[in-house]
């Protein structure tokens, strides 16, 4: 199929999976269509892999949407599908390019959708054609039409041939959904990718070109390399000495001090945020450093020490709020938020990693912010495939922690287990019991295309 053609096929079909039908089972549907029309349309460009396995991502977390439909489900299937496109379509291009590009033709596709030259083919009308078109159709429907109208006029039974039928659909309803069904096909198979993104590719790469070069870069116009390199090697000093009272401090704030249990909630946040923003610097202050001349500079072996040591630092940082967090955890139970700051932490300790990578083998910061979207991905990944819901509750059941009825129904897809330790404890909200049936109810009423399957397993008692 041509280009054209996938795209209106693509915006009929979705057309027909959303008509009179909320998001659910439909967008999981039309996320292995895409997936399937790639793989079968250009299986020739299947060259390494990440296409297998992009594929796999992609069936898996349309899989996870038609279960769940949650928001982290739906970021995964559209990161996957996404990625899929990108990396068969414009394999040579580094993968984080997507994200701005989504976001460009978000934009540039309303505009191209009228510049017909770029995607639609050019036909020749031969004067055959004209003639037939003109004798076979027009000519007949125009006197189809006059005469129906004469008829019309002159019998009431004749006329309602037509009139007494009426179509049971909402004529503006399908425009709308097939205008965003086209808009959706005509950006994901035919988005723009403006020159300079493949011009600027190669800022991107892993590794350094033109070294030579590069070892003689100073960063301040105002400053020759030597100032600078002896700039750095003071200033990581004074951040080492400052990150390890820091360190001392935190510890003994943490698992010294005595903190009344109802601050302790506040407490830990505050000091979550501070761990967050302070590995977010430090990440930023290697990045500024080795960014060029410094992989490369034979007198840099300071610089690079203390950069190492400084690493480890904040590593040291981030176990201690683990634990942390793991005792906050152990006296109120599991929450989404406090299970994000597992997600975080252990994210950051990735990207730690490969900071020092990128240090010891001399590759660019486009080297860890390249790896850093895989993990990233992966993360989404694993939130959309877990019933996070369904493990809190199950954890703080059975630690005894943050089992409040009006928390645990504010989790999602938890029903069956929070419903059998409810109906265990006295003092039951009838109200909000009817309520939660009611929802489950609603949700297994629906039409098929709009379900979460999730709730089609849910027994209601």
């Amino acid at each position: 199929m041509k280009k054209h053609q996938i795209i209106l096929a693509c915006s009929l079909i979705f057309t027909l999976l959303f008509y009179n039908e909320s998001v659910g089972v439909n967008l999981a549907i039309f996320g292995l269509l895409l997936t399937g029309s790639i793989c079968y349309f250009f299986q020739d460009r299947f060259t390494d892999r990440s296409h297998l396995v992009l594929v796999v991502t992609s069936v898996l977390s349309c899989l996870a949407f038609a279960w769940y439909g949650d928001f982290s489900s739906f970021l995964a299937l559209a990161m996957s599908v996404l990625f899929l496109q990108f990396r068969t379509q414009e394999s040579q291009l580094k993968v984080i390019q997507v994200f701005p590009l989504v976001f460009l033709n978000a934009f540039a596709s309303i505009g191209r959708v009228f510049m017909f030259s770029q995607w639609l083919p050019e036909r020749k009308i031969h004067n055959n054609f004209a003639k037939k078109l003109v004798a076979y159709f027009v000519i007949p429907a125009i006197f189809i039409i006059v005469f129906f109208a004469a008829y019309s006029f002159g019998s009431t039974h004749f006329s309602s041939l037509l009139t007494d039928y009426t179509l049971d659909i909402d004529i503006v309803e399908v425009i709308l959904i097939g205008i965003l069904g086209f808009y959706i096909s005509f950006s994901f198979w035919n988005y723009w990718v403006p020159e300079v993104c493949y011009e600027k590719n190669e800022v991107l790469d892993n590794d350094f070109k033109d070294i030579e070069e590069i070892k003689n870069q100073n960063t301040f116009s105002f400053l020759d390399i030597d100032f600078e390199r002896k700039s750095g090697e003071i200033t990581l000093v004074l951040l080492n000495f400052m990150l390890l009272v820091f360190i001392i401090t935190y510890n003994y704030e943490q698992f010294f001090e005595v903190i009344e249990k109802s601050s302790l909630s506040a407490d830990t946040h505050e000091r979550v945020n501070s761990v967050i923003f302070s590995i977010v610097m430090a990440v930023g202050v290697i990045m500024f450093y080795f960014k060029a001349g410094f992989n490369f500079d034979n007198k840099a072996a300071n610089l690079k020490k203390l950069a190492k040591i400084w690493i480890v630092l904040n590593g040291l940082l981030i176990v201690s709020t683990i634990i942390k967090n793991t005792e906050y955890v152990s006296f109120f139970g599991l929450t989404y938020k406090r299970l994000g700051v597992y997600a975080f932490l252990i994210l950051a300790v990735i990207g730690l990693v490969y900071t020092f990578l990128k240090i010891k083998k001399q590759k660019t910061n486009a080297y860890l912010i390249n790896q850093m979207v895989w993990y990233f991905y992966g993360v989404i990944l694993l939130c959309s495939f877990v019933n996070w819901g369904d493990f809190i509750t199950n954890y703080n059941i059975s630690a005894n922690k943050g089992i409040e009825p009006r928390f645990l129904k504010e989790l999602n897809f938890n029903d069956e287990r929070r419903d059998n330790y409810l109906s265990n404890i006295k003092n039951k909200g009838e109200r909000n019991d009817y309520v939660q049936q009611n929802d489950i109810e609603y949700q297994q009423n629906k039409t098929f295309l709009s379900k979460a399957l999730y709730y089609e397993f849910v027994n209601k008692k």
